[in-house]
């Protein structure tokens, strides 16, 4: 085992500064949620449990926010770590397991000054006065590999870009060569599976709180080829899109953009109950003249499984719930949080766009089962589908009573729905562990849908320490085909991709 703990990098030159001391330890927010990971890793040869399948020949990226220095506000929020990229590389059926922290702006000011120096999640007005000029992006939620290298996105600024193999940043502002004209970029690009072609989208496009969304296409070489600009019926989080091969759909739910709230130092988003939700789409490759709006109740849905054309009728499948799903974003209203209404379950939203008509969009629930996060074979995006996976909750599965005081619904589960038979099973990780995202790798380039492996991390919460576990997506119910052991606890993850050998080849 080679194992290598190596520090960011500092300023010589601020190595006498006298500052509080660094103390994650007794601050509210990492109490509840866990102290940050802070390491950067290099492992080689990770201990496998099984065996890893010779299909398994590429890379598993995921990356997630870890605090580099504790935050100005004790009360801030785990989405404003630092981003920390992780990459499990498969070769031969060993495994090998690289971390970095991604070399912001933000993170290189922290690191001279050897304090936070940003404030409250994404509140300029929070910040430390030095740093006006500087991106206040963290790019800790999704990375994406396009035209050869990977994107680490945060959907409040563009995205930084990072070399595949070694997770050296390259670009900590990429804007596609001058012609990325939105101040944002979403933390959820679509890879269209027949073109290559990558469609994007920035809201808030012109600055904090503007109505604006730009919406993009890139090429494989990287380069934008179409632009587009609409507006939406209020501002707020516009987390996740749907593109198909014809339309491309954006739901707006109640997470306002609340500015009087930001000024007083809290965070950039309130849950309005009295606000409804809307479903735009338009035309892919237009102009977005033709954007339509179609209303629907309160209901809060930041993930999209899968969404396809059938003609003028557009289908959209997520994971949605009643109310505000995230815990530490307030309700406008002050009522608590209520676990319960954030519980989501894939649910389908439809609209035919040839009846000129109607105004509303229809809504499904597909499953009863609760869970979040949903994915699809990456190969069927924006194309019909049938199978989708997500980790969800079993309610029947018993946990380590030693885990009550921190579990109370624990995802402890990845579920695979076939939409054609409305039939599920699920893979157990057990009663002491939790489950992050997982990602579908396909047996082989041209393996039917579905027919793969799950790949995502485990907590063992009792051992305190995390598994990276391999599952057959064709026979969950028969448990794990391998596990990547590590000696140590990574932090949490949001998003992840794979990346086969073939394309990392390319870069």
């Amino acid at each position: 085992m080679n194992l290598i703990l190596k520090p960011y990098s500092l300023n010589p030159a601020d190595a006498g500064h006298k500052s509080t001391p660094v103390r994650f330890f007794d601050m509210p927010t990492f109490q509840r949620y866990g102290s940050p990971f802070r390491a950067e890793v290099d492992l080689r040869d990770c201990e496998v449990e099984g065996e890893i399948p010779a299909a398994l020949s590429g890379a598993f990226y995921r990356v997630g926010p870890d605090y580099q220095y504790p935050p100005k506000n004790p009360e801030n929020i785990p989405f404003d770590g630092e981003g920390h990229v992780a990459m499990f590389r498969f070769s031969q059926g060993h495994v090998d397991f690289k971390s970095r922290y991604v070399r912001t702006q933000r993170f290189k000011a922290q690191a001279a000054a050897r304090r936070s120096l940003f404030g409250m999640y994404r509140n300029p007005y929070t910040d430390d006065p030095s740093v006006k000029t500087l991106s206040r992006g963290t790019a800790n939620t999704h990375v994406v590999f396009h035209n050869g290298r990977l994107l680490a996105l945060k959907e409040d600024s563009p995205p930084v870009l990072l070399d595949p193999n070694t997770l050296e940043t390259l670009d900590d502002y990429h804007d596609f060569h001058g012609k990325l004209v939105s101040r944002t970029f979403t933390a959820h690009p679509k890879i269209d599976s027949e073109t290559g072609e990558m469609i994007a989208y920035g809201y808030e496009a012109k600055g904090e709180a503007t109505d604006d969304v730009a919406v993009y296409s890139i090429d494989r070489r990287g380069r934008i080829t179409w632009e587009a600009w609409i507006k939406v019926p209020y501002v707020g989080m516009l987390h996740d899109f749907a593109v198909t091969r014809t339309h491309i759909a954006f739901l707006v739910i109640p997470m306002a953009t609340n500015v009087p709230q930001m000024k007083l130092g809290g965070v950039h988003f309130a849950w309005d109950s009295n606000l409804p939700t809307w479903l735009g789409i338009m035309r892919r490759g237009g102009d977005g003249k033709d954007l339509r709006w179609f209303k629907g109740p309160e209901r809060c849905a930041t993930h999209v499984m899968g969404a396809f054309s059938d003609g003028e009728r557009v289908t959209v499948d997520m994971d949605m719930a009643l109310k505000n799903q995230f815990p530490f974003f307030p309700n406008a209203n002050g009522e608590p949080y209520d676990p319960h209404a954030a519980e989501g379950r894939v649910t389908r939203l439809t609209v035919d766009l040839s009846k000129k008509s109607v105004d509303t969009y229809g809504l499904e629930i597909l499953y009863p089962t609760v869970g979040i996060l949903p994915r699809q074979d990456d190969r069927y995006h924006t194309r019909p589908y049938r199978v989708g996976f997500m980790p969800t909750m079993d309610p029947t599965r018993p946990f380590d009573e030693r885990l009550a005081h921190v579990l109370t619904q624990p995802v402890n589960c990845w579920t695979r729905f076939d939409h054609a038979t409305h039939a599920t099973s699920s893979f157990f990780a057990g009663s002491e562990s939790t489950l992050q995202e997982c990602v579908f790798v396909p047996r082989s380039k041209d393996a039917p849908e579905g027919d793969g492996y799950l790949v995502g991390i485990a907590n063992r919460l009792l051992q305190g320490r995390s598994d990276l576990v391999v599952v057959d997506a064709k026979r969950l119910e028969e448990g794990a085909v391998a596990v990547v052991r590590l000696p140590f606890k990574i932090g949490q993850g949001i998003h992840g991709s794979w990346v086969s050998e073939e394309h990392l080849k390319s870069a």
